[in-house]
C-alpha cells in the first residue's frame, strides 16, 4: 500500500473554515502555550511556597508538605485530568458543580488546574533539594545579621535556591508543554488534538504530526536557549558552576 504524500495540505481550507490546516495548527500551539503558561506559573507558586513548607522547623508544615508532594506526585496527569474534570464536580453541590461544568472553556481551567498539582508536586522536591544543597553557614550568617526566619528565607535562602534549581526548572517547563497534550482526553483543542483532528479529515497522517513535532521542537528550543541566557543572568561566581559559560 503507498502512501500518498501531500505537504500541500497546510495550505487547504480546513473543513470548519476557520482557515488553512496550517493555520488551525497554529491556533493549536496557542491554547497549548497558554495552557502551558498558566499552569507554569500556578506550579512555580505553589511548588517554591511547598518547598519552603518542607524545609520548615515546625514539623506540622513538612508533614503537610511531604502529603502534598506525595498525593500529587504518584497519581499519574491522565487521572488527575479526569478526576478534576469529571469526578469533582458531582462530588460538589448542585448549583456550584452545574457552575463548574457550564464554565466557558472548562477543558482548558481543568487542565491548568491537573498540570499545575501535578508540575508544583515536582517542583516542590527539586526547591527543597536547593535549600538544603545550601551551607548551613549561610543560615547561621543570616541569623548573626538579625534576621528573622522569614527573613533569612527571603533574602537568603530562596533567592540561591532559584539560582541552584533553575536548571531543573528549565526542564520542567519543557515537561509542561510536552504534558499539555494530555488535555485533549478532556477535550482541549491544544496542539496534538489539531494534528490528530487534521489527520482525521485529511487523512495525511505523517505530515499533521511531522508538522506537529517540529512545532514542539521549536518551542522547547527557544525555552532552552531562554533559560539559558537567565541562567547566566542570575549565575553567581563560585556556586554555580558553569555560569561564566
Amino acid at each position: 500500500m503507498n502512501y500518498n504524500w501531500n505537504w500541500g495540505i497546510f495550505w487547504e481550507m480546513a473543513p470548519d473554515a476557520s482557515g488553512t490546516y496550517f493555520q488551525t495548527l497554529l491556533q493549536g500551539l496557542r491554547w497549548t502555550l497558554a495552557t502551558s503558561l498558566s499552569a507554569w506559573i500556578a506550579a512555580l507558586i505553589l511548588g517554591v511556597a511547598i518547598g519552603i513548607a518542607r524545609t520548615l522547623p515546625d514539623r506540622r508544615w513538612v508533614w503537610l508538605g511531604d502529603a502534598y508532594v506525595e498525593i500529587f506526585r504518584n497519581i499519574p496527569l491522565l487521572v488527575q485530568m479526569f478526576l478534576w474534570f469529571f469526578v469533582v464536580p458531582e462530588l460538589l453541590p448542585k448549583a456550584l458543580g452545574t457552575w463548574v461544568k457550564q464554565l466557558p472553556n472548562s477543558s482548558f481551567w481543568t487542565s491548568v488546574l491537573a498540570l499545575s498539582f501535578f508540575t508544583s508536586a515536582r517542583i516542590a522536591e527539586q526547591f527543597k533539594a536547593g535549600i538544603q544543597s545550601q551551607s548551613r553557614g549561610q543560615m547561621m550568617a543570616a541569623t548573626a545579621l538579625g534576621m528573622t526566619l522569614w527573613q533569612s528565607y527571603r533574602y537568603v535562602l530562596v533567592p540561591m535556591a532559584f539560582r541552584f534549581v533553575l536548571p531543573p526548572l528549565t526542564s520542567e517547563f519543557m515537561n509542561i508543554i510536552k504534558n499539555s497534550a494530555v488535555a485533549l482526553t478532556i477535550g482541549l483543542m491544544e496542539l496534538t488534538a489539531k494534528a490528530r483532528s487534521m489527520q482525521e479529515f485529511s487523512f495525511q497522517v505523517f505530515e499533521a504530526f511531522t508538522a506537529a513535532t517540529i512545532l514542539y521542537l521549536l518551542l522547547n528550543l527557544v525555552i532552552v536557549l531562554a533559560m539559558r541566557r537567565v541562567e547566566r543572568w542570575l549565575a553567581v561566581p563560585g556556586f554555580v558552576i558553569g555560569g561564566g559559560r
